[in-house]
């Protein structure tokens, strides 16, 4: 059957004009005035995991540290649970909960901290016939988010997606151990429902780095991210330049895949 996707190159090409444009926003809003507290370069340290469990079932378990002064003073703690089902070879469906905890100026305890509860529906196609592989990432987000300066939790809907692509870089088709490689991705994020006061736009992600990997459930990534994100109290934009590193554990639990593998 024809596929009706576009070829590798311009899936690269779209992803890289994003990325670009991404960073002519950012540039655009560097003359703007922020107050004081506002950090343009922060960090974000990631660990994910999407353990196979058997041929239909895995489970996704993923942490973050974001926007770190310190090892003891993460601005934002995010954690997310889930269970993938694999409906075919290039479509996993997901659902689960995530978790943030946010510090408006790092640990300060007199500010507070805001708390938000969200559950998730995923949908993702995986391409990799070609040397870039291709993947397509469709999420639909229910948040119950408490503001600044309320007692009550706000609830959103939130849809996200992300187009992400990822290229060996050696003469191998695929990305097998001991292969380095570039991957980035866009990824762009819309409120919408009663509570988003016509704010449609919440942020954009666009992110390259290079990757290394280790074994078959392991790889490494550190790159440049950079995040366009809504800042409803300012009615304005603020551009984040963020270091991405992030560890990646995808274990294959079906009978003689975790012993081949680590043969």
């Amino acid at each position: 059957m024809k596929s009706f996707l576009p070829s590798p190159s311009i899936q690269l090409l779209v992803l890289l004009l994003l990325s670009l444009a991404s960073g002519a926003q950012a540039q655009t809003h560097r003359l703007t005035a922020t107050p004081p507290s506002y950090r343009r370069f922060n960090s974000w340290l990631m660990v994910n995991s999407d353990a196979r469990l058997n041929d239909k079932w895995g489970l996704h378990t993923e942490a973050q540290l974001r926007e770190v002064k310190g090892p003891n003073a993460p601005q934002q703690k995010f954690l997310r649970i889930g269970a993938n089902y694999y409906a075919a070879n290039i479509l996993v469906l997901s659902a689960g909960y995530a978790y943030t905890m946010s510090f408006p100026e790092g640990n300060d305890s007199e500010l507070g901290s805001l708390p938000e509860h969200r559950s998730y529906q995923q949908l993702l196609l995986r391409f990799d016939s070609s040397r870039v592989q291709t993947q397509h990432r469709y999420r639909l987000e229910q948040r119950w988010v408490r503001r600044p300066g309320s007692g009550q939790f706000t609830y959103l809907n939130r849809l996200r997606y992300q187009l992400r692509l990822t290229l060996p870089l050696s003469s191998q088709k695929k990305v097998l151990p001991g292969t380095p490689y570039l991957t980035g991705y866009d990824e762009v994020f819309i409120g919408f429902g009663r509570n988003s006061d016509g704010n449609i736009f919440s942020q954009n992600r666009a992110c390259l780095a290079l990757g290394y990997q280790i074994s078959h459930a392991t790889s490494v990534e550190m790159g440049y991210l950079n995040q366009m994100a809504s800042q409803e109290e300012m009615a304005s934009l603020a551009a984040n330049h963020i270091l991405h590193l992030g560890l990646n554990f995808n274990p294959d639990f079906r009978k003689g895949k975790l012993t081949a593998e680590s043969n």
